[in-house]
């Protein structure tokens, strides 16, 4: 599957639960709302059109992964953490 096609369907079924009543559904529908957003961030990021971030031997800057999209795909996971548990809590 491409990464559109889960974006596309995890970002829908996220705004569906978030229209829902039941705080539960509303989690789920934050939780693979967030999840969607991470894979779109993770794709646009070029890791699967080049390499790993690390600069080795003798490799090219230019041929390198950028590990700011990385960093902050991390970020968004840390806060998508933080607010579910905040709305657990609830």
């Amino acid at each position: 599957m491409s990464p559109a096609l889960i974006v596309g369907v995890l970002v829908a079924a996220g705004a569906y639960l978030l229209c829902q009543r039941g705080l539960v559904r509303i989690i789920f529908g934050f939780v693979l709302l967030s999840h969607g957003v991470n894979i779109l961030l993770l794709a646009g990021g070029g890791t699967n059109r080049r390499g790993l971030p690390i600069i080795g031997s003798g490799g090219e800057l230019g041929a390198v992964a950028d590990p700011l999209p990385q960093a902050f795909v991390l970020t968004a996971i840390v806060i998508s953490f933080a607010v579910t548990a905040f709305l657990l809590a609830l």
